[in-house]
């Protein structure tokens, strides 16, 4: 059975993509930083729909937690065949001259660094030269990554520009080795993360001046991972989907 793990799994755009994943055959790891019932709410859901998952912690801002995870999906006879780097963080809506080195390095640790580091091991089990049998990653980018995010939160913007890098540079490195890498750019979606960034009715504050004139759903993300990833994509890598309303 193929194995996709799910970083940030718990809620929002990785739930939703945990479940569906679940619903096309894959068996998923559901991991989660701090939600530990919400990430075995996701585990259950998908057991009961007769699909196999479970759940697995790691703050994936820390290198040796992310090394544990793996390690423990190795453990579990789990084969690894798709990447979901979904696990985000954002803070309060802020200018950059109000930004500290504590908030940038915060941010730049779990959406940069964090995102690396689960490249890097999920390489190290797909790869042909390391003995592995292919795979496909999708790293969850930003539409923030175009626009900036001025006035709200250009360090969250910038770590997702960071994250559009990495993905081109790790496609045409591993394109060769069985691995296709891709990303999706979502826009405004409604989810808790903008709750985190202090203002919970973001979405619908700012989707009538989009050109669809509405906000996303996470399903809606999740069905261009989902596409990504399969084998309906097998000639993808390298390249973006940006599912943001026309923005």
């Amino acid at each position: 059975m193929k194995t996709a793990l799910v970083t940030g799994g718990s809620r929002g755009i990785g739930r939703a993509t945990a479940l569906l994943l679940a619903q096309h055959g894959y068996q998923v790891a559901v991991n989660y930083r701090q939600r530990e019932e919400a990430a075995a709410e996701v585990v259950s859901l998908i057991q009961q729909q007769g699909g196999k998952a479970f759940s697995v912690q790691a703050d994936i801002s820390d290198e040796q937690q992310v090394v544990a995870m793996f390690r423990s999906l190795d453990q579990q006879g789990a084969v690894l065949s798709a990447l979901v780097n979904n696990a985000g963080i954002l803070f309060q809506q802020t200018s950059v001259a109000q930004l500290n080195a504590e908030r940038i390095n915060r941010v730049f640790a779990t959406n940069v660094t964090g995102t690396f580091l689960c490249c890097r091991e999920a390489v190290k089990r797909m790869s042909f030269q390391y003995g592995g049998q292919g795979g496909a990653i999708v790293n969850v980018s930003s539409a923030a990554a175009r626009s900036g995010a001025p006035h709200e939160y250009v360090d969250y913007a910038a770590s997702k520009g960071a994250v559009d890098t990495l993905t081109r540079g790790l496609a045409l490195e591993v394109a060769a080795q069985g691995i296709r890498v891709n990303a999706v750019r979502p826009g405004l979606i409604y989810t808790d993360m903008h709750a985190d960034g202090g203002e919970a009715d973001r979405v619908n504050r700012i989707a009538p001046t989009l050109p669809m004139q509405r906000g996303g759903e996470p399903d809606e993300i999740a069905n261009a991972i989902l596409w990504l990833l399969s084998e309906a994509a097998s000639y993808v890598t390298g390249t973006f989907i940006d599912a943001a309303g026309g923005r």
